[in-house]
């Protein structure tokens, strides 16, 4: 396996999904359409949830303290609620209309900060409805396709948070959204034993990735911080606007 381009590919989205476990929000978004050169993008998904997973309990110890939990206390059951909706709609709902939308999305919102110079308005506050409309919306897109990362910044960017905290509020939610996600993909397509020795193949990449998204997190001025969460945010929200209209 180490020998063959998907045992790469499949690390490079490894270290990504660590990357953002680490605190470099957005970049994790990027693992499943690398991996979708190689096989077919639900299977990508599947595959990646248990990197995502353990992943996960790295970010949890690197961000144990630095969180905010107003936010969080909304957040958190919002996107529970999400998942279970995306649970329940699996066989209903389009990947790509689902995928078009978030993507334009993401568009609009960076497009905003940058032409109406929203950078320069005042923080906003925790926002219970705002919260529990785009924590749901975070978490029903983490369940279609891993993508849950532009419904939560659109939400969180506003409020201007200190990096370290934005970052670890973004790792513990996701933390919990991603465990949330075990059980129904388990009974949607049952994991096989060749998949989990994959993933496991994959867990040095992911942690590393973790340490590595952490070190650079709290290293990068708050300024460009947020610059590169934006850009990034673009970034991947074009990619979901093309796959959508290419199939």
């Amino acid at each position: 396996m180490v020998h063959d381009s998907f045992f790469w590919l499949a690390a490079l989205a490894a270290l990504l999904v660590g990357l953002s476990k680490g605190g470099l929000p957005a970049v994790g978004m990027l693992a499943v359409p690398i991996l979708s050169m190689v096989m077919s993008p639900v299977k990508a998904a599947v595959l990646l949830l248990p990197i995502y997973v353990i992943s996960d309990l790295a970010g949890i110890w690197l961000y144990r303290r630095d969180y905010s939990a107003a936010n969080l206390r909304i957040l958190i059951p919002a996107g529970i609620v999400g998942v279970v909706v995306g649970w329940l709609t699996a066989s209903l709902v389009s990947e790509r209309a689902i995928t078009l939308m978030i993507g334009g999305m993401g568009i609009g919102f960076c497009l905003n900060i940058w032409l109406r110079k929203a950078s320069n308005a005042p923080a906003q506050p925790v926002q219970a409805l705002k919260g529990w409309f785009w924590g749901t919306l975070a978490g029903f897109t983490s369940f279609i396709s891993h993508a849950g990362g532009p419904p939560f910044q659109i939400y969180l960017l506003p409020q201007k948070l200190p990096k370290v905290q934005f970052a670890g509020t973004a790792t513990l939610l996701f933390a919990v959204i991603n465990a949330a996600k075990i059980l129904p993909y388990q009974l949607l397509q049952p994991y096989a034993a060749p998949t989990l020795w994959r993933a496991a193949a994959l867990v040095p990449f992911a942690l590393g990735g973790a340490v590595l998204g952490a070190w650079l997190t709290r290293r990068i001025s708050d300024v460009w911080f947020y610059r590169v969460v934006q850009i990034s945010l673009f970034a991947v929200s074009l990619k979901l606007v093309a796959d959508a209209l290419t199939g």
